[in-house]
């Protein structure tokens, strides 16, 4: 299996990859499709779009801005198009359309208000992220449809390809690539075998697709953006969109920290990091995936402090995001990093492990110090379910990244001090996570029908 660093690792926008990014990837998809038949075919005035949206995106759609993110995607955006965009204006606009221009000659009535179905019944047997997008004659006749499943980290499958794919995610065939991995054993193994860090043979299989240099340029592009996520989410103030009235924190505690820098520990850093990030995806401001929208803020706030509290350098950094992106690669094809198919120990659990294994690599572990780093951290958010209030990635999202920037440090320290022998390894771990998802209530998977969502006090 081989999904590359530069996608798992994307530049988009908050709230959610699943919720958000997924589906705005979904509506512009399939745009192209009404394109193509719009060449071929002659279509009436009336003609018109419609999207239905099943199951957890049903559920938690509005919470996560998945209505605005469809809007944008059938007017032709994609979420890196308007990381730097103000989206209120723009979602303004839209919503006040009541048409699509597919082309220069065709124009296909939406209204987004109405075009946009919440259906509350069951979700759809293949997925519980999906959605069917319809395009209707003027006699709201179905022309033709797709339906889309929003499989975790921006990624999407159709109907025809998601009983074609495992875990399920789009990956390359594994034939073409020296060092073809499946597994935590044969990636031990293979390093082992090679003399090379795992960070290495992950750039080899990198440069099958793209060259040196822009392998380079991409990750470097990543950092820079998740460094730009860290500073700008420490420089705001303010109310959190949603209705819960929840207010941003990074910032304060990031000045008490620096006027109280004696007294504070990595702990402190990590949380103001990693808060600083989520506080700016709920606000549906850029972040990066890493691997989805809900656990971005792991992996910069322990970057970030490699940086700027251990004067990390730029080949640090890329050790990092390559090692990090192979244990994300594995757990994608082995399980999930989907909060609506496994719980959050799929998407912070997974961050964590990433950003562990990472940190240890960039440290200069040895591959089986890195993946016992990547163990640990896993296995200590196995369980953890995802229920947030009101469908917003806020309460226990931002801070849950904090803590799990913190396991994540202390998983690399204790795998650093160890020889990289254990007991449990990678592999059964996330297995154990599969399983664990498998047979979760999917009240505690991203719909916020149990848990934290439907304890909390109503005044």
């Amino acid at each position: 299996m081989f999904i590359s660093a530069l996608n798992l690792l994307k530049i988009g926008i908050g709230p959610s990859s699943s919720h958000t990014m997924g589906p705005m990837v979904a509506a512009r998809e399939f745009t192209h499709l009404v394109k193509t038949y719009c060449l071929v075919h002659k279509i009436s005035s009336g003609t018109s779009i419609r999207c239905t949206l099943k199951g957890s995106l049903s559920a938690t759609g509005k919470g996560h801005a998945t209505d605005r993110a469809i809007a944008l995607g059938l007017n032709g955006y994609l979420p890196k198009d308007v990381a730097d965009v103000d989206l209120d204006i723009l979602v303004d606009q839209i919503w006040e359309a009541t048409s699509i221009d597919i082309d220069e000659t065709h124009n296909i009535l939406f209204s987004a208000s109405k075009d946009i179905i919440f259906d509350k019944g069951k979700s759809l047997p293949e997925h519980p992220n999906g959605m069917i997008y319809e395009l209707l004659d003027e006699k709201n006749k179905i022309i033709f449809s797709e339906t889309y499943f929003s499989i975790g980290g921006g990624f999407v499958s159709t109907l025809a390809e998601i009983s074609q794919i495992e875990a399920p995610l789009k990956m390359q065939a594994i034939d073409n690539f020296p060092y073809s991995f499946d597994s935590a054993q044969s990636m031990l193994t293979m390093s082992i075998e090679s003399g090379l860090s795992i960070s290495q043979m992950k750039q080899f299989n990198e440069e099958v697709l793209i060259t040196d240099k822009d392998l380079n340029q991409g990750l470097d592009l990543i950092w820079k953006a998740m460094k730009q996520c860290v500073k700008r989410g420490l420089g705001e103030e303010g109310i959190l969109p949603g209705g819960l009235n929840v207010p941003r924190r990074a910032k304060a505690l990031h000045e008490q920290l620096k006027e109280q820098s004696d007294g504070a520990d990595v702990n402190d850093w990590l949380c103001a990091y990693a808060m600083a990030v989520n506080e700016e995806n709920a606000a549906g401001h850029m972040v990066v995936t890493a691997p989805t929208n809900g656990a971005a803020g792991v992996i910069p706030a322990i970057l970030y402090y490699l940086v700027v509290h251990q004067s990390g350098t730029t080949q640090q950094v890329r050790d990092f995001l390559l090692t990090a992106s192979a244990i994300g690669g594995l757990i994608k094809h082995n399980s999930s990093i989907s909060g609506a198919e496994v719980g959050c120990q799929g998407e912070v659990g997974s961050a964590s492990s990433m950003a562990a294994a990472g940190l240890c690599a960039a440290r200069g572990g040895t591959p089986q110090q890195v993946e016992n780093a990547a163990e640990i951290a896993l296995e200590h958010h196995l369980g953890m379910t995802c229920d947030p209030v009101n469908g917003l990635v806020q309460i226990p999202c931002i801070e849950r990244n904090g803590f799990g920037a913190i396991k994540a440090f202390t998983a690399s320290s204790l795998a650093m001090r160890g020889t990289g022998e254990h007991f449990m390894s990678l592999d059964k771990c996330i297995a154990a996570m599969k399983q664990t998802g498998e047979e979760m209530s999917e009240k505690f998977k991203e719909t916020s029908l149990g848990g934290l969502a439907v304890t909390i006090t109503e005044c």
